[in-house]
């Protein structure tokens, strides 16, 4: 069982920055794959970004450029680095963890973090 916890979200002004982190317990999160969800109010639930376990990342065109994903295996800890912020970012972060079984990957959410981009 793999369990996360989000932080770092808040309020910001546009053109602000924030670090979302979430941690994960657990002894094998170096095989995790990692992801940033994030919804809006009245939207679908959407990728922001993900990490492999082999480091490659991929992006939603829309904060490509401004959001940086990055993991510190040592502190089971991933971050989305949020810089650039706009009024189009508020949504609730959430974590998420894909762990690879051998017929099955079993995904495991955070509770998620509010960010509020507003002037």
């Amino acid at each position: 069982q793999v369990q996360l916890v989000e932080s770092g979200g808040g309020l910001v002004q546009p053109g602000g920055s924030l670090r979302l982190s979430c941690a994960a317990s657990g002894s094998s999160f170096s095989n995790y794959a990692m992801a940033w969800y994030r919804q809006a109010p009245g939207e679908q639930r959407e990728l922001v970004a993900r990490i492999s376990s082999g480091g490659s990342t991929d992006y939603a065109d829309s904060v490509k450029g401004r959001f940086t994903i990055s993991r510190d295996n040592a502190k089971n800890t991933v971050y989305l680095q949020m810089n650039s912020l706009e009024p189009e970012d508020t949504a609730v972060y959430y974590c998420n963890a894909g762990v690879r079984m051998v017929f099955r990957t079993l995904n495991f959410w955070g509770q998620g973090t509010q960010v509020t981009v507003s002037s």
